[in-house]
């Protein structure tokens, strides 16, 4: 009997352990075939389906493509520079290339080239100034990012009115911020006098762009000039401050005063070539470095300038580029043509964003507010999306993941799309609204000290304090850009309508009266919050289309990295 017990314990001891080891052969299979699935492919896939075939998505579809077919019809206006007459006169009579076609002499590959603020001057107050005067980007010469800042001579003559020297000023801000090389296409008959005190005197006008060029040619940030028209009074200081310059025989020009200003002076009869022409400043004065017979000869000089610089290369992505899970033409359904706040940001996110694959921080702490890593064109990024009102908690998770992201280098992307109801809503007590504003506080410091690139994307609504936190123009974001949907203002349409009415209307009118009056109120409002007046007044860097935001963050991201060097983030006191 205790014979039968030992062996019957045995054999079951041995089925017991040889069944064990096959269910611990089984796990052990698929936790190793689990963990080389996850080596290949970092962060869990978005759900990002959609029902393209509802109503309320074709509906969003439709109101977008009124607005896109409204950009359209801008950015042919702006492309059309000075228009028919005045091209002619700038190409046939004074034999001058086109500020575009100058670019792309000076371009590997102008299909590469992100062009900067197009809509910037078109409906201003002294009429419209197509381009701003200036064909303003970033491309690559021989394989190295320039800042490429063209003016335009078709348009007003180049003369620089104030959203010129406005849209310049920005140029060399984006360059300097990311250390890019500027290019100076200089074609200008100098300021618009009868705009000067808009122009000259402050310290953000007239004189900055020299200030601008000095101080990034100390920083080692190289400055190239090509001077292939007038270089009239201020404008005459670009070629004589850049490291290096070229002139264009017969067409270049340089000097403060033009032979009218001579002849009014002095009574003496001066050409334009003798008094500052290519011959005179290559080998007289010394003011130019390089003496080009034609503009082709002129913009390869340029090119083999950009060459010697000897910058350093370029490390590129982190990743092989993937392209998307889902379809980036449908963020055109995805924008509700009502009640913008209420877009889906995770599916906004899933067609931007490599294979749509997100790592998202703290879910489910403060889920009004998104943030994750992300991969676009292969480059790590850190991701801040709204998905309704910045409440307290989700103020201190935007603030503790963006100071993770300074801490490990990681560029980030704001996709701001704000509720249009008032932080004060969710708020039942002063204490309640308190603890909101010093969280909202936080966020803002570290926002505006976060030493990473900034890329911010206005996806929707950008109303009040909110667009602070989420890096808006006043935290000097690298980059920022609209969508044509944007809405950007203090407040919301109707509670500044209502509030303004209320001021300004006079109470003995009748009610068709008082509603003819709120609406000319509202019109005003709704223009002035519009993406189309933010782009054409330089309040952003240019209207987008959602469907090349993901190429648009890509190209930007690949700028940023180019040469940009890690600068530790150092934050004031925040109240805890």
């Amino acid at each position: 009997m205790n014979t039968f017990r030992v062996l019957v314990t045995n054999s079951f001891a041995k089925t017991f352990q040889a069944s064990c080891m096959q269910s611990v052969g089984s796990h052990r299979r698929h936790v190793f075939g689990t963990i080389q699935q996850r080596k290949s492919k970092p962060f869990p896939v978005l759900d990002g389906k959609v029902d393209t075939s509802a109503a309320a998505f074709q509906e969003n579809a439709a109101v977008m493509e009124k607005l896109i077919g409204n950009y359209r019809n801008m950015l042919a206006m702006a492309q059309a520079g000075g228009g028919e007459k005045a091209i002619e006169r700038h190409t046939v009579r004074n034999k001058k290339f086109l500020a575009t076609d100058r670019v792309r002499l000076l371009l590997d590959d102008d299909d590469y080239f992100l062009e900067l603020a197009p809509l910037a001057g078109l409906g201003m107050e002294y009429g419209d100034v197509a381009r701003a005067g200036v064909y303003a980007g970033i491309g690559k010469v021989n394989n190295k990012y320039c800042m490429i800042i063209a003016n335009d001579g078709s348009v007003k003559g180049g003369t620089v009115y104030p959203i010129t020297l406005k849209k310049q000023l920005r140029a060399q801000e984006i360059a300097e911020q990311n250390r890019i090389p500027c290019v100076y296409v200089v074609d200008s008959g100098g300021a618009f006098l009868p705009l000067q005190a808009e122009i000259f005197p402050d310290k953000n006008q007239g004189g900055r762009s020299f200030y601008n060029e000095a101080i990034m040619s100390a920083k080692g940030i190289p400055q190239v000039a090509i001077v292939c028209g007038n270089c009239t009074a201020g404008g005459a200081y670009i070629p004589t401050m850049a490291n290096e310059a070229v002139i264009i025989h017969k067409i270049g020009t340089i000097f403060l005063g033009g032979p009218p200003l001579v002849k009014a002076a002095t009574g003496e009869i001066v050409s334009a070539e003798e008094l500052g022409g290519a011959a005179l400043h290559c080998s007289v004065s010394g003011c130019t470095d390089y003496y080009a017979e034609t503009e082709e000869v002129g913009f390869e000089i340029g090119r083999d300038i950009i060459e010697g610089l000897n910058l350093p290369c370029h490390p590129g992505p982190q990743r092989q580029p993937q392209l998307p899970l889902y379809n980036p033409a449908e963020l055109n359904g995805l924008i509700p043509a009502r009640n913008q706040h209420q877009m889906d940001i995770y599916k906004v996110i899933s067609r931007i964003v490599d294979e749509s694959r997100f790592h998202e921080f703290k879910k489910t702490y403060g889920p009004s507010l998104v943030t994750g890593l992300a991969h676009i064109h292969g480059f790590l990024t850190g991701i801040v999306g709204n998905k309704g009102e910045i409440t307290g908690p989700a103020a201190a998770k935007g603030a503790h993941f963006i100071q993770m992201c300074c801490e490990r280098g990681i560029p980030l992307i704001f996709l701001q799309n704000t509720s249009e109801s008032v932080a004060e809503s969710s708020m039942n007590s002063g204490e309640s609204f308190g603890n909101c504003l010093r969280e909202h506080a936080k966020m803002m410091a570290v926002v505006s000290c976060a030493q990473v690139p900034k890329i911010t994307v206005i996806i929707g609504n950008s109303i009040g304090p909110s667009n602070f936190l989420m890096g808006g123009r006043c935290t000097s974001p690298n980059f920022l850009f609209t969508w044509p949907n944007a809405v950007i203002g203090l407040s919301n349409t109707e509670s500044l309508v209502q509030q303004i009415a209320q001021e300004k209307i006079p109470k003995n009118l009748n009610p068709l009266e008082y509603i003819a009056a709120e609406s000319k109120i509202r019109e005003k409002y709704q223009r002035e919050m519009s993406a189309a007046y933010s782009s054409t007044r330089l309040l952003d860097d240019g209207m987008i289309l959602p469907t090349d935001t993901r190429q648009v963050l890509g190209r930007c991201l690949d700028i940023t990295s180019a040469y940009l060097k890690p600068v530790a983030s150092s934050y004031p006191v925040i109240r805890m």
